[in-house]
């Protein structure tokens, strides 16, 4: 167990992101009931993605993490949740061929309602409101009302998180995530794609290659992996009254857990060393994200290392890089060589999306060639410097927005107006998603190639 630490000693210490709850016996009151509640994954689960990661940090893995932005209550709904887990499983067979690695699938999802916000005030005319801090706090209408903090918006969250992780889970175990099926819908997408020849070489090989292993007698009847698949929850541990609620001691292992989701990850803005952030997250033995911007020099993130993971334990802690397309090049080598200097086991993933937001007609985008330039730069500088670019980490959705520009639909800022339908950040859609995924299979397969002629060279 961390040293000096308890589920509430996050409470002793700074804290940035707070809501201003004006009924704090209201909120006492909530966290309470929600401390009864039963957890909504299980620690066996969280450290089975531990698992996982640690041979990811090893470079025998891939992560792929996604989802949404934030969670709404009002879009909650079956079709949504299918078609996100569409989309991804998508991904994950796309980038498992071209990696020809196993794929790691974590979304932001079934608890990711919290967002940190630059202001504390928004501001439209000459009225000042209370910023929307995500469904978990308060409401996204432009009224006085809807922006108090409510507490019981925690328990709405808790049970849309229970029911969503109810049909994930369904979803995952229950056939829907058979190869089979995930194959012939991105058949479909690249039939439909206005880029299908580039697409096309890459699905026939993996066509070839689930005709291959049919005639040796490789099937989903024969083979559960094939028809089933591991399927892990994140979000942003901001709320930190609700992660405490939902703190448990592991039986098996006396160790505690967060178990609102499998892993959780601190953001840029809540990632101050004697903070309440990473205080909490310190003493829980989830895997854990860190969320790495600009500011963040060398010597800041080898001391976040040492306060997160001090066994350097394997798997324990995935570094998610965000800096633009413009920044990546000078602040992601100086990471790296610190992090190989000391020692130190993580596993490196690139957020393409937070540092590549512009406004484009009075709406917030990100152009779908910067969210490209960035993982790609992500995956040479890891090759230069001699370490796996081990993930990435994207904000997309299963439906057919408008909200990030350009794509193989070449989307413009006129489009924005269209289908622009989320609470916080612009996301990917489902044609955008799986773009990216096929572009950086073939950076992979390329990136295997140039190994072997040096290996063989």
């Amino acid at each position: 167990m961390a040293q000096n630490w308890t589920p509430n000693s996050w409470r002793q210490k700074p804290i940035q992101q707070v809501p201003d709850y004006p009924d704090l016996a209201a909120l006492s009151a909530t966290e309470a009931q929600l401390a009864t509640y039963p957890p909504l994954v299980f620690a066996g689960e969280a450290r089975r993605l531990k698992s996982a990661l640690a041979n990811v940090s090893e470079g025998r893995g891939f992560l792929l993490q996604g989802g949404d932005c934030a969670e709404s209550f009002a879009e909650h709904g079956a079709d949504t949740i299918r078609d996100f887990f569409r989309a991804f499983l998508q991904m994950a067979v796309v980038l498992t061929f071209g990696a020809q690695q196993p794929v790691v699938k974590v979304g932001r999802i079934a608890g990711q309602f919290a967002k940190p916000r630059s202001s504390n005030i928004e501001r439209q005319g000459d009225v000042e409101l209370p910023s929307y801090r995500g469904d978990i706090i308060n409401g996204i209408e432009f009224n006085e009302k809807a922006r108090i903090p409510d507490p019981e918006r925690q328990l709405m969250a808790y049970r849309q998180s229970a029911a969503t992780l109810n049909l994930l889970r369904a979803f995952a175990m229950g056939g829907y995530a058979n190869l089979e099926n995930v194959h012939q819908w991105m058949l479909g997408f690249v039939k439909e794609s206005p880029q299908a020849e580039r697409y096309r070489k890459l699905a026939d090989r993996i066509s070839e290659t689930m005709d291959f292993m049919k005639a040796i007698g490789i099937t989903s009847e024969n083979h559960p992996s094939l028809r089933e698949t591991d399927f892990f929850t994140s979000h942003e541990a901001l709320l930190l009254g609700y992660e405490q609620a939902l703190t448990r001691v592991d039986s098996t292992s006396g160790d505690w857990y967060a178990t609102s989701g499998h892993m959780i990850w601190i953001g840029d803005r809540t990632r101050q060393p004697d903070h309440a952030h990473i205080e909490y997250c310190r003493g829980i033995k989830n895997p854990l994200g860190l969320k790495c911007g600009p500011s963040l020099t060398g010597d800041g993130l080898i001391e976040l290392i040492d306060l997160l993971n001090p066994q350097n334990e394997a798997g324990r802690l995935t570094l998610i890089c965000r800096f633009g397309h413009d920044k990546v090049a000078e602040h992601l080598p100086r990471l790296i060589r610190a992090v190989e200097k000391e020692g130190r086991k993580v596993v490196w993933s690139c957020d393409p999306m937070h540092g590549n937001t512009i406004t484009l007609n009075n709406y917030k985008t990100r152009p779908f060639e910067r969210v490209l330039s960035e993982v790609e730069s992500f995956f040479q500088i890891h090759r230069a410097e001699g370490t796996h670019p081990g993930g990435i980490h994207v904000e997309m959705t299963g439906n057919d927005v408008t909200e990030c520009t350009g794509g193989a639909r070449a989307l413009s800022g006129a489009d924005l107006a269209d289908r622009y339908h989320t609470h916080c950040d612009p996301r990917l859609n489902a044609d955008q998603a799986l773009e990216l995924a096929f572009l950086l299979a073939e950076r992979m397969k390329g990136g295997r190639d140039e190994k072997r002629m040096v290996v063989n060279g």
